[in-house]
């Protein structure tokens, strides 16, 4: 049997992976209820593609908005690449689709049977010995298992105890995200916009009928925090040179909506697994947000490391699951970093952009297919 520690997206969709394979699992999170909480988030073909078999997708089809042109422009909406998914729709069977977080996380949670969650579970430690791996929770109830798989997020305890030398690291940039509670003009609907300025940048997306998603990302200092009530101000102030779209946004948005968190990954480790403890997600390869890759790579993880356990159900298949997913996911960490620093330029942000324009489509296409692909 395995234990799965966290009930984020790495973990719930391992846990519904789970459950199609027929594999045993108890899934422990340490929240006391599913989280509301949240903003938006982008799932690309790559992540469909598990989540339609995992026999979820029509039920993350119901709460979510479809995305058929993404779009990377200046501050002024003025593309400088600007990608139609239908190519990709037709290649893989879907586009992107943008959701609110707690949206896909309930939709995963209705696929887990009751008894399967236990909810108000926090991890404090385990113990590995003679084959089997007792889990002590907070409360301090245990559990054993053969196997433990860490699936707690960028923070997670259970990495913290297998590798305490692993790291954080800041990005130098901060992230706010919102929320507001109405949709985008029409013409903005099935588009998924990224507008790059100076040291500065911003991104929408319409979530449903009735939700937007937007995220506002500037050059700062690490653990600055806001004073709520001037925080709308400032952000106007930031984009003031922004298309007015972005100013009605920010508007329209309620305060309580509005997050801010500073934007980090995990510097690469150089294993997730060790002995019959195994890392997934965010837990073994948290990444910055700057592809839409974090969740979806947390979706494959539970895809591949689900088909390997069916295949082989009688082995410790974790090194397995480490070699076939290591090389890709670290790559996509690393690109994504790198794109986050070309995004925020202070300087030469002119330049950056008549570069990105003059990208042939075809190269552009090539790079983003290179993601969508699900290699068994």
């Amino acid at each position: 049997m395995y234990t799965i520690i966290g009930a984020g997206i790495g973990g719930l969709t391992t846990a519904v992976v789970f459950e199609k394979l027929n594999i045993d699992y108890q899934l422990y999170e340490k929240s006391k209820r599913p989280n509301a909480l949240g903003a938006g988030i982008w799932l690309a073909p790559n992540a469909l593609q598990v989540l339609e078999f995992a026999g979820v997708i029509d039920s993350i089809f119901k709460v979510s908005n479809v995305v058929d042109r993404i779009t990377l422009s200046n501050e002024k909406l003025k593309p400088l690449a600007d990608s139609s998914q239908l190519p990709a729709k037709e290649k893989y069977g879907f586009s992107t689709v943008a959701i609110h977080r707690a949206k896909l996380q309930l939709a995963l949670i209705k696929a887990i049977p009751k008894d399967k969650i236990h909810w108000n579970k926090a991890f404090a430690s385990y113990k590995q010995e003679d084959n089997a791996v007792t889990v002590t929770f907070q409360d301090g109830t245990t559990t054993q298992s053969q196997y433990l798989i860490g699936a707690d997020g960028i923070d997670s305890k259970v990495r913290g105890q297998l590798f305490p030398k692993s790291q954080i690291r800041y990005s130098g940039q901060t992230c706010w995200r919102g929320v507001m509670k109405s949709a985008l003009p029409a013409e903005y609907k099935d588009r998924g916009i990224e507008m790059w300025g100076k040291g500065i940048r911003f991104g929408l997306s319409q979530l449903s009928e009735n939700e937007t998603s937007w995220f506002a990302v500037k050059n700062s200092e690490a653990f600055q925090k806001d004073d709520r009530a001037v925080l709308k101000k400032k952000l106007l102030s930031y984009f003031k040179d922004f298309h007015p779209l972005v100013n009605e946004l920010i508007s329209n948005t309620e305060i309580n909506a509005i997050l801010r968190n500073d934007i980090t990954d995990l510097k690469p480790i150089k294993h997730w697994q060790k002995d019959n403890v195994c890392l997934i997600g965010d837990a073994a390869h948290a990444t910055t947000p700057n592809m839409g890759q974090g969740g979806a790579q947390a979706i494959e993880d539970a895809y591949y490391l689900g088909k390997l356990i069916a295949k082989n159900p009688t082995e410790n298949n974790f090194k397995a699951f480490e070699n076939k997913r290591f090389k890709r996911v670290n790559n996509i960490v690393k690109q994504s970093w790198f794109t986050g620093k070309i995004a925020n330029l202070n300087t030469g942000y002119s330049v950056r952009n008549a570069l990105f324009s003059t990208l042939p489509k075809k190269l552009i296409d090539k790079n983003m297919y290179s993601v969508y692909d699900l290699k068994d």
